[in-house]
């Protein structure tokens, strides 16, 4: 209901913070879904989530924070669950792995 309240708003931007944490798999369809209608009408969105596949699959660009720091960047394509995996966990990439 939160969501459909803001959706409803006509938001220019919407910051989502762990938008599907304790829903079921049918719902946390519809939440994605609903995300995705709004980005493709241009709002812009800041997903803030600890699921990992939620992140990949939801986002165009994905910054990963470790201890309040923004440790790297990434575009959707570019972005590994291996490569993200070892920022979150305070490690850093080689020059082979990191993205140029």
């Amino acid at each position: 209901m939160v969501l459909a309240r803001e959706i409803d708003s006509g938001p220019r931007f919407l910051i989502a913070a762990q938008p599907t944490r304790g829903l079921d798999i049918g719902a946390i369809q519809f939440v994605h879904q609903q995300l995705l209608e709004e980005r493709d009408k241009g709002v812009g969105i800041l997903l803030v989530s600890a699921e990992l596949d939620e992140i990949l699959a939801l986002s165009d660009r994905i910054a990963v924070l470790y201890e309040g720091q923004i440790t790297g960047t990434f575009t959707a394509e570019e972005a590994t669950e291996e490569r993200l995996g070892i920022l979150m966990t305070g490690g850093t990439l080689s020059t082979s792995e990191a993205v140029g």
